[in-house]
């Protein structure tokens, strides 16, 4: 039997007991072996044959199939955003819509979650252990662009140019973009290695380092001036190299102060249960939306 399968249907024998209340003991007399025995397995160290893991299912009053299922199936509570927290006269792209926006999110926390399940099941560990908190922000903006991509108008850009997304006619002619990023700074401006103009959405989420699990706090959408255009939302901040690590990072364009207050200012969903924005420095002229956050907030 495969080590991953050993260690996954162990671990679920274990929360099934430890849910049910009952000892290992009374669990090894029901099902007719050793409590040392029934240890070695819950901890994934010891083989079983079939007719062990139907003794122990039935033990728990479930069949095969059933106890199959509880262990590749994570019954927690998806995180979902509140939908008393978006935004709802928000300025989007064309025909984006809240709707749009709240189905991607939650899909996107929903396909992390899947990815950490697994993974804790068969190594003990989520994803953002193995991997960069950097790397990590753009593995959920890979899977958020592939659901903005599959739940609303805006589809992947194949040619893999700028922008990401793309909204096209039944012609086929493009006529809108979409650039997505995500990140764990929450009010951070955008990042881009091109500095385009065009639409683009800042998505800010919480992590649960023992689980892996994403919470989307804050996103925000804008439609920038390029890098190369009068009264530019971007600037050139270059290739920066590490002083610790001497690794150069790539190219790179940081929005100016006019950039990330119009990122702000076009927040679509906001968290006041976990971001507080009465600090945060953002232009409030005549010129923010009348539906802005910090707008209402200084009015």
């Amino acid at each position: 039997m495969p080590d991953n399968v050993k260690v996954i249907f162990g671990r679920t024998a274990r929360l099934l007991r430890e849910s049910s209340g009952l000892s290992q003991e009374r669990i090894a007399e029901r099902i007719g072996i050793t409590y040392q025995y029934l240890s070695a397995i819950e901890n994934g160290k010891e083989n079983f044959t079939v007719g062990v893991l139907e003794s122990i299912a039935r033990a728990f009053g479930l069949d095969i199939p059933a106890f199959i299922d509880k262990a590749y199936v994570d019954d927690r509570p998806m995180p979902a955003l509140k939908p008393e927290f978006f935004i709802r006269d928000a300025l989007l792209p064309l025909n984006m819509t809240v709707a749009h926006v709240a189905a991607a999110l939650n899909e996107t926390h929903k396909v992390v979650r899947f990815i950490n399940s697994n993974l804790i099941k068969i190594s003990g560990r989520p994803l953002p252990s193995y991997i960069q908190a950097n790397n990590f922000s753009g593995i959920v903006s890979n899977i958020l662009c592939d659901s903005f991509s599959r739940l609303t108008p805006y589809r992947h850009n194949h040619d893999q140019r700028y922008p990401d997304l793309v909204y096209k006619t039944a012609g086929g002619k493009t006529i809108a973009g979409l650039e997505v990023k995500s990140t764990i700074r929450p009010g951070k401006g955008g990042e881009s290695h091109n500095g385009h103009s065009g639409w683009h959405v800042i998505a800010c989420f919480n992590l649960n380092k023992e689980n892996g699990d994403i919470l989307f706090a804050h996103v925000m959408f804008a439609e920038l001036i390029g890098h190369d255009r009068q009264n530019a939302d971007w600037k050139y901040v270059g290739s920066k190299v590490n002083a610790e690590t001497g690794s150069q990072r790539t190219e790179t364009y940081t929005t100016t102060p006019a950039g990330t207050a119009k990122l702000r200012h076009g927040t679509v969903y906001l968290d006041a249960a976990l971001i507080d924005i009465s600090r945060w420095r953002t232009d409030t002229s005549q010129s923010a939306p009348r539906q802005s956050p910090f707008k209402k907030r200084h009015s």
